[in-house]
């Protein structure tokens, strides 16, 4: 529960609560289409008829099969593939800020993204995966992750993460910024700007040889002295062939045992709230994440390989 003096610290802003009456899952939600002639992931390629559709949108565990660490070889066709790849995601990312603005629908968003990665041969990955119903996510002020993109304008003050990910010659390629609306107050720019600082300071404690847990250690150093909090409920992870598999990457202190070497690809991904509380709760629809006391949050993310010599952001 956030104290008087954090409340009063929070700033000026619109908070986002479900729309009543309540509507639970998403099975209600039309995904786009996406034309045949587009190489899907797995988790995508199920028969098109409703019946399956609809069993499909209520599955919550519709996951990648992985096996080994997750490691590519470098200087060769992986590497190559999972840099194009990535290149798109970011490019994807850049032309999403290009529709940030006063009265823009998140939906508006989410379908000019949709049809982007689809000009360019690749397929939108958050769409179908475990039933999601969008081809990217869109979180505003207090949601802190996986927001559905819907028919709300965004409003003059509001801070917006939109989180892409590409799946383009059988890699995915994910990124996520979080974005200004019109004249954000000075506590909506400061916690963005922290949060960019965060990603940063996870990414230079990255390379070969370096511990997994230094991530959330260097991210913890930076953050715990000051007045906001870092949450725990979402994590980076290991990605190339697949969306979501290990090496899992936590932005707070942990004692993972595993070390980064050569060929490791993954996301440092941290949503850093307002105050002193992290804790989330999940709209009826399943997947949007708002922070409990309706703090804002913010988060970046950007793709790391571990090379022979260091570690290079992708995205």
């Amino acid at each position: 529960m956030r104290t008087v003096d954090e409340e009063a610290s929070f700033g000026s802003y619109s908070v986002i609560l479900p729309e009543e009456p309540f509507v639970w899952g998403v099975s209600h939600i039309i995904p786009r289409s996406v034309p045949s002639t587009i190489a899907r992931p797995p988790y995508a390629r199920p028969p098109q008829d409703d019946k399956f559709r609809n069993q499909r949108l209520k599955s919550e565990a519709v996951q990648e099969p992985y096996e080994g660490d997750g490691r590519i070889q470098l200087g060769g066709e992986e590497e190559t593939k999972l840099r194009a790849s990535a290149r798109l995601a970011r490019k994807v990312r850049d032309f999403a800020s290009t529709f940030v603005r006063t009265g823009v629908t998140t939906s508006t968003i989410d379908s000019a993204i949709h049809h982007f990665i689809i000009a360019h041969g690749a397929y939108p990955s958050p769409l179908l995966y475990s039933g999601f119903p969008r081809s990217c996510c869109t979180s505003i002020n207090n949601i802190v992750s996986h927001g559905i993109p819907d028919d709300r304008p965004l409003q003059d003050g509001d801070i917006i993460n939109i989180d892409v990910t590409v799946y383009l010659n059988g890699y995915h390629g994910d990124t996520s910024e979080t974005f200004l609306v019109g004249d954000v107050d000075r506590q909506g720019r400061e916690l963005v700007e922290m949060t960019n600082a965060a990603l940063q300071t996870g990414i230079r404690a990255c390379g070969p040889g370096r511990p997994f847990k230094s991530i959330g250690k260097a991210i913890h150093e930076l953050i715990h002295t000051t007045s906001y909090s870092v949450c725990p409920s979402f994590s980076g992870h290991g990605i190339g062939r697949v969306f979501h598999r290990p090496p899992w990457i936590y932005h707070t202190l942990n004692e993972e045992p595993e070390m980064m070497l050569p060929g490791h690809c993954f996301t440092i991904e941290p949503c850093i709230v307002q105050g002193s509380n992290p804790q989330v709760w999940i709209f009826p629809d399943g997947w949007t994440a708002s922070t409990e006391n309706c703090a804002r949050s913010a988060q970046a993310e950007h793709m790391i390989l571990i090379t022979e010599t260091g570690a290079e952001v992708l995205t």
